[in-house]
Formats: C-alpha cells, structure tokens, sequence
C-alpha cells in the first residue's frame, strides 16, 4: 500500500507543479498589476450650478472649499465667466489628466454656448498631473497661455514644495480669477533653485511605459517566489 501511494506521489508531482506553478503565477500577477480603485469619468456628479468644487481626491480643507466656491460664484455673478476646479484620486488606465478634463468638459457642456464661459480645472492627487480646458468666450479674456501656466505653474509650484494642496488650489483659482475679472495677471508663483518642476501633463506613452513595469515586476516576482513554494510543497508532501 505504501509503495502504491508512493508510486501515485511520483506521478502527482509533476502534476502538481505544473498546476502549483499556474496557480501561483495567476495570483501573482494579478496582485502586481491589480490598480488601486481610479476615479471613472462615470462617478463624476452631474453638473449643478451652485456646485464650484468637486473634491473627489479629499485634498482640499472645508474652509478652502466654502472660500473658492464664494470666489467662484461671486466671478459669475459679476463677469459671466464660471471656473470650477475638480481633484481626483488616480486616473483609469492609459488615461491623462488632460484627457479626462476634456472629457468631463464634453459631459458638463455639451453644446458650444454652454462652454463658452467655462474654466475647468482638474487635478490627480496621485501623479500630481493637472488639465485645463477653457471656453471660447474665456480665451479672449485669458489666453491658453496663462491657462496652462495656472495649470503647470499656480499648481505644480507649491506640490513640488511638499503636496500643499490648498495653497496650489487656492493660488491658481486666485489667478483665475484675477484675469478673468479684467484685473492684472499676477503671475505664477517664485520657484525655488532646488525646486525642479517638470510639464504636468503626463502623455499617453508615459502611462504605458508604467504599466509595462508593472508587468515586469510582477513576472519577476513569480519567477522568484514560484520555484520557492513548489520546493516548500515538495518538502511538505515528503514529510508526509
């Protein structure tokens, strides 16, 4: 009988190893390329128009969210022009921050009068990426150049000097407004020598060079760990 059941470990073995091996593989490489939870285009509430903020990302005070949508609602009262800053938490796969934003402007204002006097900016927490998109009628207050620099200037500046967030948010929405109320441009803010600050709109290729690593983390991983545990199996099942 012993002989029987040593016969029947021989022949299990490879087996065993083959589907130890695929099992173990599958698992890995699920965990290693598995996102953390993005935020869908889909989740983005519906547009209301006493709604200034949408601080999906959690990264702005209350108090800040209560000041920037007085601000913003006072710029529309006065000027027609309506900005609304939007922050999220990770973007789907193979998409940019600027892609999202032009997305999300589409879905808000879908006919061209309705985006005429739109500001949108958007910002990712998690690569620190920002989009702006502006309406016909707010570029000739505010040229795609000031708007960009709001973007990658107003907002990168102070990440770069340690994620202060409401500062970022509150210096760009200042600047915006600023403009847009036909007052001078106050600039981006000073950077410092020991800042580098680099362009905020990550392309397409970057995120799939991104995710190429993943994957090949993940199989080396597996490369590791499997041959490992099918040793660990075969001890375990020679002891038995």
């Amino acid at each position: 009988m012993r002989k029987l059941l040593q016969t029947a470990s021989s022949w299990m073995h490879p087996l065993s190893r083959w589907v130890l091996s695929i099992l173990l593989c599958g698992c890995l490489s699920q965990w290693a390329i598995a996102p953390a939870h993005a935020t869908s285009l889909y989740e983005m509430p519906p547009l209301d128009e006493e709604t200034w903020v949408v601080d999906k990302a959690e990264v702005i005070s209350r108090s800040n969210e209560g000041k920037l949508s007085t601000l913003f609602a006072d710029l529309a009262q006065k000027t027609g022009y309506e900005v609304r800053v939007v922050t999220i938490h990770r973007l789907d796969y193979e998409e940019t921050a600027q892609g999202f934003t032009d997305k999300l402007f589409q879905r808000w204002f879908p006919e061209p009068e309705d985006q005429a006097n739109q500001v949108l900016l958007v910002l990712d927490n998690v690569t620190n990426n920002t989009g702006i998109r502006t309406g016909e009628k707010v570029k000739a207050a505010m040229s795609d150049a000031i708007a960009t620099s709001v973007a990658q200037e107003n907002v990168l500046i102070p990440l770069k000097e340690g994620n202060k967030y409401n500062l970022a948010v509150l210096g760009a929405s200042d600047r915006l407004v600023a403009v847009l109320s036909g007052n001078p441009d106050p600039g981006a803010p000073q950077l410092k020598d020991d800042v580098m600050v680099e362009g905020t709109f990550a392309t397409k290729e970057d995120t799939q060079k991104s995710n190429a690593t993943v994957w090949v983390i993940g199989f080396l991983i597996a490369a590791t760990v499997i041959p490992m545990a099918t040793y660990y199996f075969y001890q375990y099942m020679g002891s038995r």
